[in-house]
């Protein structure tokens, strides 16, 4: 299990394939094996694919505190200098996404280009999503009641905190920890990291609506049909002029499109990096030693 010194903490990393370096960065309550159950196999024939558990996720340290975006982009920052990568394309999925927007923002020198999976722009969009009109609280509630197996309360329909505690109840779905229970200490951590910045109360703003303006990157920007951020994705597209997007089909999982739609992400990607380079074959495919999702 690599692990490397990374702002006083362990770092939980892994990298695989040659070429121009690529940065994943996974979203809440996941780990760098989300990205190789699907995309890495396919990445690491073009690209040296670094990937890594954000702190108090998977095999990271879990400091009490420093979960904010911009914490997270100086994490990534510090990686960087760690593994000695000077300059990397960034992806991130989600709550990742929004850390490669803040990295960005704040070290911007150090992205070629950034990409996005269905980002959120959660802070800047809290007092939105926190609206029990909201479209996304009909999908979230409809989806946990299939899988429980059971009716949410009317009243509960838009309380953050009590849906995620019904996740303990749902086993993993994928990779190779599916079925198992899963690990209360982990969405403990995420309603940690969440509740300060759904209530407005996180520190380092930085990364407002305002600020995407001044992002310069080339950027890719992957949505579903059938998001519910698009909002988030009408201010990065009223914002960042050097914006590409990029429309998904309607899927069932929504919002989990690096699991249910990877190849049609990685033709996004391609298509937006190499857009005239064939793929080669590899020859000896790397892969991690299995991780909970």
């Amino acid at each position: 299990m690599p692990k490397i010194r990374v702002n006083g903490l362990n770092v939980h990393y892994w990298q695989s394939g040659a070429g121009p370096h690529m940065v994943l960065v996974h979203g809440l309550g996941g780990n760098l094996a989300g990205w190789h159950l699907t995309m890495v196999p396919e990445l690491q024939r073009d690209f040296r694919v670094t990937t890594y558990d954000l702190r108090g996720h998977g095999r990271s340290d879990a400091p009490p505190t420093g979960y904010t975006t911009r914490d997270m982009a100086d994490d990534l920052c510090g990686l960087m200098d760690a593994l000695h990568i000077e300059q990397a394309s960034v992806v991130g999925h989600s709550w990742g996404a929004d850390i490669a927007l803040h990295f960005g923002l704040v070290h911007g020198q150090r992205a070629s280009e950034l990409l996005l999976i269905e980002p959120g722009l959660l802070a800047p969009f809290a007092d939105r999503y926190r609206d029990k009109g909201w479209e996304g609280w009909p999908y979230v509630t409809s989806t946990l009641e299939g899988l429980l197996g059971a009716p949410i309360p009317p009243d509960k329909h838009a309380d953050l905190e009590y849906l995620i505690k019904l996740l303990i109840e749902i086993p993993i779905l994928y990779g190779p920890a599916r079925g198992q229970i899963r690990d209360e200490e982990v969405l403990q951590r995420v309603l940690d990291i969440l509740m300060p910045v759904w209530k407005g109360d996180a520190p380092g703003g930085e990364l407002t609506v305002e600020a995407l303006g001044r992002i310069p990157h080339r950027t890719l920007a992957i949505r579903e049909a059938n998001s519910v951020f698009l909002e988030a994705f009408e201010a990065l597209r009223a914002r960042m002029p050097r914006l590409t997007e990029a429309l998904l089909p309607s899927g069932k999982l929504k919002h989990f499109t690096s699991l249910e739609q990877p190849e049609r992400i990685l033709e996004h990607i391609r298509a937006f990096l190499q857009p005239d380079r064939a793929l080669p074959a590899l020859e000896t495919p790397m892969t991690p030693p299995a991780e909970r999702r």
